[in-house]
């Protein structure tokens, strides 16, 4: 159990039988006299309702079990994505909602983590990092690189982030996945 001041965006908690994801927690001071309290965004991880729940600083809450296993991504037939258990060897088979926002990210054969609480998926998390191809991308123009521009560019899953003028198609880059920034080009 943790007190409700210590909640952060991205913590599951089990409320009243509930497993819910905070997507926002906000701390609010009282006004005059007023207590403090702590105004949340919550989503119900099994059926997606989202609602917004206060709490007072002194309640307590508690934190769901979650298991992380490690999976490799195999391939799709367009409506189910399946995975493979890096520990068991079992297939799982996902739904384009269970995978959400992972989903341009998604490469056959690299590893990933699905999350599950009591054998449901609640989600799918991917590395910090992945390296990909850059598909497309303006050429940078000779003398173009003084001051350190950058240009835009699409890799591997139709995904667009914004590069330095040196990197061409073709390149392998390393990108940032929770905020799809360009990190580093991958030497040849």
């Amino acid at each position: 159990m943790i007190l409700a001041t210590n909640l952060r965006e991205g913590n599951v908690i089990d409320l009243e039988g509930r497993i819910l994801r905070v997507l926002s927690a906000n701390h609010h001071r009282g006004v005059g006299r007023g207590s403090a309290m702590i105004r949340t965004k919550l989503r119900d991880v099994i059926s997606g309702e989202s609602f917004d729940k206060t709490f007072d600083p002194e309640d307590r809450v508690e934190l769901a079990r979650l298991e992380k296993r490690s999976h490799q991504y195999l391939w799709t037939d367009g409506e189910t994505y399946h995975f493979l258990d890096n520990e068991s060897y079992e297939e799982r088979e996902l739904t384009r909602e269970q995978v959400g926002q992972a989903l341009p990210w998604l490469k056959e054969g690299e590893d990933l983590f699905i999350t599950v609480y009591e054998e449901r998926v609640i989600g799918v998390e991917l590395p910090t990092t992945v390296d990909r191809e850059v598909i497309y991308t303006e050429p940078g123009l000779k003398g173009d690189t003084a001051q350190g521009g950058s240009k835009p560019a699409t890799i591997e899953g139709d995904i667009r982030v914004t590069v330095p003028l040196f990197i061409d198609t073709g390149d392998i880059i390393t990108v940032d996945t929770r905020s799809g920034e360009y990190v580093t080009r991958v030497s040849k």
